[in-house]
């Protein structure tokens, strides 16, 4: 069985979705794992499965990059299982800058959390990032303390909470 890691990514359109998981499951592919989201009228959809060949996920998704779209499939080895840790969630809220992701990811990477997933947004003049974050036993209250200090830094605010299983 192969484990495939695919991206598609283009103008975004209606069906776009419907048309790479009809295309994949004719080919056999299992999805495991996806996520997609439209970022300024662009569609970016990432995806995991199991099944076919590289060879054969490319072809069967060969009919949808017309009109813009790429789609690149790579074969990638099953991964060795989750990250412990910890879940938090990491909130930014302020006025855009350069920077933000850049200073927040960096303090979250030096506490040793492992970020599982990360939403940015501009709205007008405001900047909102949220992400989950697996963090080690007990480092919560250091991350806190060292996101604080960037965001005096920033210009914005920070929140770090811990995430309830059932909204991850």
């Amino acid at each position: 069985m192969h484990e495939l890691a695919i991206t598609v990514i283009g103008p975004d359109r209606t069906g776009i979705v419907a048309d790479v998981a009809e295309a994949l499951a004719a080919v056999g592919a299992n999805l495991t794992d996806s996520t997609m989201t439209r970022l300024r009228g662009h569609f970016a959809m990432t995806l995991i499965c199991t099944g076919p060949t590289a060879a054969e996920a490319e072809q069967a998704l060969e009919p949808i990059t017309t009109g813009g779209l790429l789609a690149t499939v790579r074969k990638v080895e099953p991964s060795a299982g989750a990250t412990s840790g910890e879940p938090y969630l990491v909130s930014v809220h302020g006025a855009d800058r350069l920077g933000i992701v850049a200073a927040v990811t960096r303090v979250v990477a030096g506490a040793g959390g492992n970020i599982t997933d990360l939403t940015t947004r501009l709205t007008g003049p405001l900047y909102v990032l949220v992400a989950e974050v697996d963090l080690p036993d007990g480092a919560a209250d250091e991350l806190a303390e060292r996101l604080a200090v960037a965001a005096a830094e920033l210009g914005v605010d920070v929140t770090v909470r811990r995430a309830e299983s059932e909204l991850l």
